[in-house]
C-alpha cells in the first residue's frame, strides 16, 4: 500500500476515534511519514522552456538547450538540464539518424554508376561535376 493510502487509512480510522499513535502501529507506519508534505516541483518552469526550445529546435540536444538558456541569462546546471531532456523524452533517435547517410557537401550529381559493374559510387571529393 502506497504512503498516501495509507495516510488516508490513518485520517479514517482517527476520525472513528481510535488514536493516531495506535493506528500508526497497527498500519505500520512512522508519525514523520504521516506529516510529510511534498516539496513543490521547482523545476516546472525549466521543463516548460526546455521543451519550449525543443519544439522550435527540433535537432538540437540537452547540450545546445544548456547553452541556450545560458545565453538568455538563466543560471542552470548543465546536469538538471540533461536529466529534465532526458525525462521528457526528447532525444533524436540516434538509429533514425544512421539509417539515411549523410552526403556532406557531394551534390546528387556525383553519384554515378561504374559502367563495369552497374555499382553506384560515391564522389568522395566534393567536387562538383559539370554535367
Amino acid at each position: 500500500m502506497s504512503a498516501p493510502a495509507r495516510r488516508d487509512v490513518v485520517h479514517f480510522m482517527v476520525s472513528r476515534g481510535l488514536s493516531e499513535r495506535r493506528v500508526l502501529r497497527v498500519i505500520r507506519m512512522s508519525a514523520s511519514a504521516l506529516r510529510y508534505q511534498s516539496a513543490p516541483d521547482r523545476n516546472e518552469a525549466l521543463r516548460e522552456r526546455i521543451v519550449a526550445l525543443a519544439h522550435r529546435h527540433r535537432r538540437y540536444g540537452a547540450g545546445m538547450f544548456y547553452l541556450k538558456l545560458r545565453q538568455a541569462g538563466e543560471q542552470v546546471n548543465h546536469k538538471r538540464v540533461e536529466r529534465l531532456y532526458a525525462a521528457a523524452q526528447l532525444q533524436v533517435n540516434a538509429a533514425n539518424a544512421r539509417r539515411f547517410p549523410r552526403l556532406s557537401g557531394c551534390p546528387l550529381a556525383a553519384l554515378v554508376p561504374t559502367i563495369r559493374s552497374g555499382q553506384w559510387i560515391l564522389c568522395l571529393t566534393g567536387r562538383q561535376t559539370g554535367e
